[in-house]
C-alpha cells in the first residue's frame, strides 16, 4: 500500500513540475547548468520540464510495482543477466 501512495506523489509533483515550469523559473530562479546544456532560450523551462517527465515516470513505475522487473530489464546488457 505504502508504494501506492509514494508513486501517487511522485506522479502528482512530475506533473506539477511540467505544467506549472514558469512557477518554478519565477520562484527559485535559472539553473546555470541548463542553460548552459539545454540552450540559452528556455534552457531552465526544458530542464524543469524533462526532470517532471522522469519523475512521473518513476512514479508510474513504483506505483505499479514494476521498478525491480524494469531495473533488470534496464541493466541486462550490462549485467549479462538472464529472466
Amino acid at each position: 500500500m505504502g508504494h501506492i501512495i509514494i508513486g501517487i506523489i511522485i506522479i502528482v509533483a512530475g506533473c506539477f513540475m511540467v505544467l506549472r515550469t514558469e512557477w518554478l523559473v519565477n520562484n527559485f530562479g535559472r539553473i546555470a547548468w541548463f542553460e548552459e546544456k539545454l540552450g540559452a532560450e528556455g534552457g531552465t523551462r526544458l530542464g524543469y520540464k524533462l526532470i517532471g517527465v522522469i519523475g512521473i515516470f518513476i512514479g508510474i513505475l513504483i506505483l505499479t510495482g514494476s521498478g525491480p522487473s524494469f531495473g533488470r530489464w534496464l541493466l541486462s546488457p550490462l549485467l549479462k543477466y538472464q529472466s
